[in-house]
């Protein structure tokens, strides 16, 4: 049976290649915390407020972070697989090169934040934040980013084929370079009120 954690503060402790596996954390505080080439897999954070961790080289499988604060933490090579982050934000965070594979990442809010070069493929991020982001030279392949709140975002050479970009206004985007398909250059282009013929 899983075990679950509830409330607890987690300060200045070392993590290092840690595996977590089934287990649940709700409403807790990790500060300063060293989780650098830890593995979760099928674990729960649910509510919880990270502070200043490291999560560099992690990998994370199946794993849940549900309505969670990230606060400077870094991220440099973390993979998350097939995980939940639904409802999270990341605040002043080093994301990149973050390495994202299935999963669900709706309502996350990544406003302004650096992801050059990240690879994020088969995620669904609906009304995801990416207002003001920079995703020069990222991948967003076979992402759904419907509803998402893309005003000011940078894509600059930029992969996004197969992503929903119905939620793309060009005009207040930077795109050179991007790399898109078919069907959505018709949509970019229905966006900008052009008729096809």
């Amino acid at each position: 049976m899983a075990e679950t954690i509830e409330g607890e503060t987690f300060r200045n402790e070392d993590w290092y290649g840690d595996e977590i596996a089934d287990r649940t954390y709700q409403g807790c505080t990790f500060l300063h915390v060293d989780l650098t080439e830890a593995t979760t897999r099928g674990a729960v954070f649910q509510g919880c407020t990270f502070g200043n961790v490291k999560f560099n080289a992690s990998r994370h499988h199946d794993s849940a972070f549900l309505r969670c604060t990230f606060t400077r933490c870094n991220f440099f090579e973390a993979e998350f697989t097939g995980c939940k982050l639904v409802g999270s934000t990341f605040v002043e965070s080093a994301l990149r090169p973050l390495r994202v594979v299935g999963g669900d990442w709706s309502f996350v809010a990544l406003a302004g934040a650096d992801l050059r070069g990240v690879t994020v493929n088969g995620v669904r991020m609906r009304e995801v934040d990416l207002a003001g982001a920079n995703c020069t030279e990222a991948a967003l392949v076979d992402v759904d980013l419907s509803g998402a709140q893309l005003r000011g975002v940078n894509l600059v050479r930029c992969d996004l084929r197969g992503s929903d970009l119905t939620g793309l206004d060009p005009s207040t985007a930077q795109l050179s370079g991007a790399i898109i398909d078919p069907a959505q250059a018709v949509v970019i282009a229905q966006t900008l009120g052009l008729v096809i013929r």
